[in-house]
């Protein structure tokens, strides 16, 4: 099968001109051409050739401000641009560069050196684009790596008390479906959701004498079971990622209350962080919604009731109205994974 031919625009001012260089590389590719810059910016938006050959000396917009705004436009910044034009100095030549063309090509123009110059180019434009990919590849693959790392984490944590570690998963998308409700943006309803599995990560720092057992903790018990949210924010520590830190702010402000009255800080109304204040709600839902080894879940809506008492105390007032408004999806999830007898 022949490889469909790569695409060359031609922007130039002159009829003559254009006609040179369309005769000289139609047969090798596909040629588009413009007769001056703001026109040539349209076709270069639109259909995102993969080189661009423009003239310097055009009315109205020169070369060099069509070539500024190819650079500044996030869609054709990366085409490669040759300069074509017929007395260049050096000056010229560095301004040219420093916009981000490649190379110039002297007027009156050569064939073969015009074929020579625009294959080179489109060669090496060919290899920047194969290496980008990947690397977004790869980058793609590390962070996909890293999610199920964090998942699987949150999970190990969980088992230390929950046979299944569903309780993760369920206050991680609860949170997502929160986020969204409040009017955040997908990007960062799917950091939140993606970071809250680390939420109880400390937990593995907890021995399990106090984790499991099925009655009252004494307030020595309860004051080591409130060191997991420090044990968990040193475990994931200090990264440049924005995951790892949103995770790590989840898992030390979590356990915050409205009032002040929370852990490990005391911190008071805006001033936890907005990620425990979402998490805050959806861990305590499901909680209260899950058997745990002290008690028997509670009903949908005997836990909805306490949300709504706990508003302006225990919990952001502003969002648990939201919450309420999205149990329809809330409890979808909740079935969707949902404890099973002997589940591993």
């Amino acid at each position: 099968m022949q490889a469909e031919k790569q695409t060359v625009l031609v922007v130039d001012d002159t009829p003559e001109n254009i006609d040179v260089l369309v005769g000289t590389l139609k047969d090798a590719y596909n040629v588009k051409a413009a007769i001056n810059g703001l026109m040539g910016l349209k076709i270069a938006r639109e259909s995102l050739p993969d080189i661009i050959l423009l003239d310097i000396m055009m009315p109205q917009m020169d070369g060099y401000e069509v070539c500024r705004r190819l650079k500044a436009d996030m869609v054709t910044k990366n085409i490669p641009v040759i300069f074509i034009t017929a007395k260049i100095g050096l000056d010229d030549e560095l301004h040219g560069l420093m916009l981000g063309a490649v190379d110039y090509i002297t007027k009156p123009i050569s064939p073969p050196v015009v074929m020579a110059r625009v294959k080179t180019h489109l060669a090496l434009y060919d290899q920047n684009r194969e290496l980008d990919r990947k690397v977004r590849l790869q980058t793609r693959q590390l962070h996909e790596t890293r999610l199920q790392v964090i998942q699987r984490l949150g999970k190990a944590a969980e088992f230390k008390d929950n046979e299944t570690g569903l309780h993760v998963i369920r206050v991680s998308k609860y949170a997502y479906i929160l986020a969204k409700a409040m009017g955040l943006n997908e990007t960062d309803s799917d950091l939140l959701m993606n970071a809250a599995p680390m939420h109880d990560i400390g937990k593995i720092g907890i021995p399990d004498i106090i984790l499991k057992k099925p009655g009252k903790l004494t307030d020595d018990e309860f004051d080591t079971m409130k060191s997991h949210c420090a044990i968990g924010a040193d475990v994931i520590g200090f990264d440049d990622s924005d995951l790892l830190r949103l995770a790590r702010e989840i898992a030390l402000t979590h356990h915050e209350k409205w009032n002040g009255r929370g852990y490990p800080h005391g911190l008071i109304g805006d001033n936890i962080p907005l990620p425990g204040r979402i998490v805050a709600i959806t861990d305590v839902f499901d909680a209260l919604t899950s058997d745990r080894p002290y008690k028997k879940a509670w009903p949908t809506d005997s836990a909805v009731e306490l949300l709504h008492k706990e508003a302006g105390e225990h919990f952001d007032p502003q969002l648990i109205p939201l919450f309420i408004q999205s149990l329809p999806e809330i409890i979808k999830v909740k079935e969707r994974y949902a404890e099973t007898k002997g589940a591993t």
